[in-house]
Parts: structure tokens; sequence; C-alpha cells
């Protein structure tokens, strides 16, 4: 059977005064599925992003979430829905050790409270679950480690593992592999695949190496407009996305 839709927009555009970043975009994001959105550089990628999840409210259209129209929502209200992003930037408490930094996550995943007044013990009652979701992500042997002294494809990875903690049912991965070098590069590549066994995954890479090997589907963006969509074999041999890459390069 195919799959349901998780997420779906119609129609979705903000506008900048005369400029419109996104134009009328259409998406619908199958559940279970890794759904890649393309395009050139300032395509409106990250745009689109921070419209799913409320960081900018659309000027116009609809965002769809399980059936339900989101687009009037806030942000934390999207978060506590279950649709969690990353950034481009990586964003990790650099004096916190690793572990520390899951657990915050998993504290905040609790409720409203941080709880950083709790005692040491019942702190510690996350540990456990802290460490499973470093095993995870491939990080136990640094769980003792300042989470600044991580190298950067490492703080990247703990930066899954504390959206994951959140326990997402859609996982929004903000150009995962941006800065990385080759060994890490296909050790995210890796994660992203496992993290998507059991929730659905849109991200936004320039690596289309790794958007081919990955993808489900992919959505390709020019000039915040929806040019085409499909499979990467289809997607790689269409004319008009052929022209916009190699008019603007794609970084």
């Amino acid at each position: 059977m195919e799959a349901e839709p998780i997420l779906a927009t119609r129609n979705l555009t903000i506008a900048f005064g005369g400029f419109r970043a996104v134009d009328g975009v259409s998406l619908i994001i199958k559940q279970g599925t890794i759904h890649a959105l393309i395009g050139p550089n300032g395509a409106g990628k990250t745009t689109c992003f921070n419209l799913l999840t409320k960081f900018l409210a659309p000027t116009s259209g609809s965002i769809i979430y399980k059936g339900r129209d989101i687009t009037s929502l806030r942000a934390a209200d999207i978060a506590r829905l279950g649709i969690v992003r990353s950034f481009q930037i990586s964003a990790v408490f650099p004096h916190l050790t690793v572990l520390e930094n899951v657990r915050i996550a998993l504290q905040r995943q609790r409720g409203a409270s941080f709880d950083f007044w709790r005692s040491e013990r019942a702190l510690k009652a996350f540990d456990k679950p802290a460490m499973v979701l470093l095993e995870d992500v491939g990080l136990e042997d640094f769980a003792g480690l300042p989470a600044g002294q991580l190298p950067y494809g490492r703080k990247r990875a703990l930066e899954v593992a504390t959206t994951l903690a959140l326990d997402p049912d859609m996982l929004l991965l903000d150009e995962p592999l941006a800065g990385m070098g080759h060994e890490d590069i296909q050790r995210m590549a890796a994660l992203i695949r496992h993290v998507a066994a059991n929730r659905t995954i849109l991200m936004v890479e320039h690596n289309l190496s790794v958007v081919a090997a990955l993808s489900d589907r992919i959505s390709v963006l020019a000039r915040g407009r929806l040019l085409a969509e499909g499979d990467y074999a289809s997607i790689s041999q269409d004319p008009q996305v052929i022209e916009a890459y190699l008019g603007t390069g794609h970084g």
C-alpha cells in the first residue's frame, strides 16, 4: 500500500514587500519516507522550512499535518505535535557533556520545565535513555566529553540525538551535511537512513549524491516555486532542473 501523507502544503506563499520568497508551493510528504527539498542557492528552501515550522508566518496558503490544518499554530505548538527541525548551524551547549546535552532535551520533553532545580538523583534517571540515544547516533564513547570538544561532524550527530530526544514523528533536517568532510558525510548519511527507519524525514541538502542515495522523493525549488518533483532518476533528467542548476550553480 502507498504511504499516507503526513504533511502537505497548499499554495504556500510568503512575500516580503513585492518579493515572493516562497510562491504557491504545494508539497505532499508521505509517511515514513525520506523526502528531499533541493534547488539552487536562493531557491527558498530554508524559507520553506521556516514556514513549515512556523518560524515565519505564511502570507497565504495552508499547512496540513496528519489531516489537521496547522497554519495558524505557533512554533512551540508545531514541535509538540511531533515536527522537529535542525538548523544549518550546529547548536549544542559546548560546556556541558555530550550526555548532559541529550539529558536536557529529554527533560524538556517531559513538559514546560527544564527542571534545573531538581536533585541530581532525579536528573540521573534520564541518563539511561540518553545513552540509548547516543548509541543510536554513534556517540556513546563520547558521553563524558564536553560537547564543545567534539569534531564538527560529531556535533551534528549530537544535534540529531537531541532532536530525537523530543520523540518526533517528522524530522526536518536543514543541510545536515554542510561543512563536512567525506568521512563525516558517509557517517551522517548512514545515520539519516537509520533514523528514518521509524519516522518521516524532510531534508534540505546540496550534496546531490547523498540525495540520490537516500531520498524516496525529491522536490525541486527555483525562485520560490516548485519546479519539479519525482525520484532522482526523473529529476536528474528534467530539462528545467538541469537549466536551473547550470544557470546558477548548486553550491
